[in-house]
């Protein structure tokens, strides 16, 4: 069972989650918080596999939350709730170990696929708003006086740069493998050899990786 908090200040939002979610055989809402201190002191009671985090709550936000809670609970999965608005701040709740981002309208469906991905260890990059968070890390990027040759560039193939290339364009495996004419299965072997060669912790870490180091 998928231990789930929603932490989200819009009653109606989490309500409707809460009874959608709540359906699904392998989903366990365990506790709902209207802000991100909430959301923090829930985790020791309720133990989450998964949190749902809002951005913009009052008295602590999803951003401020997301990095306390990574701090002290590694194991947490953050799958952070944003609007087409919120790019800047999904950018610092991924920095700070948020697995993934989902916008709010999103159906029922793509929200259950979303936590189970997520819970099995893979990260979401919704491709509706990966662009502007793309775009707000290759600024970054830009920006950046002097920027030096990261040597662990050399650890991987041509093939493996293709692949982190088109991931951090917000493709899933499967439009990876029609792109480069592989399977699913080898591209997503290939993601784990290059997460191990790089120590990084998932698909998130990774398309931050290769934008920051303009693969």
């Amino acid at each position: 069972m998928i231990r789930v908090i929603i932490a989200d200040d819009q009653h109606i939002l989490t309500e409707g989650l809460q009874m959608i979610l709540g359906k699904e055989k392998d989903i366990d809402i365990c506790g709902i918080a209207q802000n991100g201190k909430e959301a923090y002191d829930m985790c020791n009671l309720y133990k989450p596999n998964i949190i749902l985090m809002d951005i913009k709550m009052p008295i602590m936000n999803g951003v401020e939350a997301t990095k306390k809670i990574k701090e002290k609970y590694p194991n947490i999965k953050i799958l952070v709730l944003t609007t087409f608005k919120d790019d800047e701040y999904i950018y610092e709740a991924l920095r700070y170990g948020a697995s993934g981002y989902l916008l709010k309208d999103a159906s029922p469906v793509k929200i259950a696929e979303a936590i189970r991905t997520v819970y099995e260890g893979g990260a979401l990059i919704q491709s509706e708003v990966a662009a502007k968070v793309i775009n707000k890390f290759s600024q970054m990027a830009n920006n950046e006086e002097k920027r030096e040759y990261n040597p662990k560039l050399d650890l991987l193939t041509g093939r493996e740069k293709d692949i982190c290339r088109l991931l951090a364009e917000g493709k899933n495996n499967k439009e990876i493998s029609k792109e480069l004419y592989l399977s699913e299965g080898t591209v997503k072997n290939h993601i784990t050899k290059v997460l191990n060669k790089l120590d990084l912790r998932d698909r998130t870490q990774l398309a931050i990786f290769s934008i920051k180091n303009t693969l």
